[in-house]
């Protein structure tokens, strides 16, 4: 209900804006933390609320109703935050969940290069042990509110020719020598969200900020994402009914030969359709949230499933949503056609879709 409030009365009317000028959503991101939800998914022993993961995707939903790429930023503190909670030590807990938590400073998770986006494996940039700090080299991509973090969870590699056992995750801050924020993507949809490289120019990252031992990254990193892709479905679900509500009232209100168009069939079975595939994300998205909060040991399967579902939906949903506008759909006087150009990045981030469908091959395969 607060997410829900503050989404529709604090967030919304922001969003137009902020797509057209591609500026940081400064003031809600704010909100979300005064109120107390950037800590959802944190313990309450190290200052969240402790609420776990269904009502993440609850909240995230909500926001992405409203804008989905204050979500994206929303998401960007767990998904960089996770990490910390699977594999840092206590020092490290204490050190930046706290201030994760209370908004103090955002996170955000730092994995892809350019010549290692879906093989996440063959990351390419390195990390050498000197004394007691790791010297990291190399360029980032596709960094979602890296501009923006105060901590972000970094992946390189100690040894390249060990592929996935050699990736390694540190903590690094932007304040960390020889660390600089590179190009600012122009993006087709969740342009309020920052996607930008990073470049590691003999990088200083101390020891103590090594996120478990080496080697262990790719493991990490696996693991934050059967973590974030449930919420990541529901920033899908939270777009694609902001599409169906936008062409339900439109469908009720807009009149030709005599009559709404909600009125002839063609029209029904598009709605009823669009209904059916938001109904049958949200199920997928809440039920993995909920084998999460009950501490199921592996969730990839449920994972992958709600997040490619999801997505998929918003992407059907958000076009149907275009169509049913006409002509009024394809301008900008409308919501719809942002929905649309938002929804296509679900299909993309967090591993594409096509990865989904091989990881839920693979899963379903291994069970059989």
């Amino acid at each position: 209900d607060l997410a829900r409030e503050i989404a529709r009365e604090k967030i919304a009317p922001l969003a137009p804006y902020h797509d057209e000028t591609e500026t940081y959503p400064e003031e809600p991101m704010r909100i979300l933390a005064e109120q107390g939800l950037m800590g959802i998914w944190v313990p309450e022993g190290h200052g969240g609320t402790g609420m776990g993961a269904l009502a993440l995707c609850l909240a995230v939903e909500e926001v992405a109703w409203a804008c989905a790429a204050t979500a994206t930023n929303f998401l960007a503190t767990p998904l960089g935050g996770y990490p910390i909670l699977l594999a840092g030590t206590e020092e490290q807990k204490k050190r930046y969940l706290p201030r994760l938590a209370s908004g103090e400073i955002l996170s955000a998770y730092s994995l892809s290069e350019p010549g290692a986006g879906s093989d996440a494996a063959s990351l390419q940039t390195q990390a050498v042990r000197k004394g007691d700090s790791y010297i990291l080299n190399g360029t980032k991509l596709w960094c979602s509110n890296g501009d923006h973090a105060g901590v972000i969870t970094l992946f390189a590699t100690v040894d390249r020719s060990k592929g996935a056992k050699g990736v390694t995750a540190f903590l690094v801050e932007p304040t960390f020598p020889g660390f600089a924020i590179g190009k600012k993507e122009k993006k087709l949809g969740i342009r309020a969200s920052p996607t930008v490289a990073i470049h590691l120019n003999d990088c200083e990252v101390p020891v103590e900020n090594r996120l478990g031992d080496e080697g262990e990254g790719f493991k990490v990193a696996m693991k934050t994402l059967d973590y974030t892709r449930p919420p990541t479905g529901a920033i899908a679900l939270g777009i694609a009914q902001a599409a169906l509500d936008a062409a339900l009232a439109y469908a009720a209100e807009r009149k030709q030969f005599g009559q709404p168009i909600a009125a002839f069939q063609g029209i029904q079975f598009m709605l009823a359709d669009m209904a059916m595939a938001v109904h049958a994300s949200r199920l997928l998205v809440h039920h993995v949230a909920q084998l999460v909060d009950r501490g199921t040991s592996r969730v990839v399967l449920e994972a992958s499933m709600a997040k490619c579902f999801a997505a998929d939906t918003a992407m059907r949903v958000a076009t149907d949503a275009v169509q049913i506008f006409g002509g009024y759909g394809y301008t900008r006087d409308y919501p719809v056609e942002r929905f649309m150009r938002d929804a296509k990045i679900t299909q993309i981030y967090e591993g594409t879709n096509q990865i989904q469908r091989m990881v839920i091959a693979r899963e379903i395969l291994a069970l059989s």
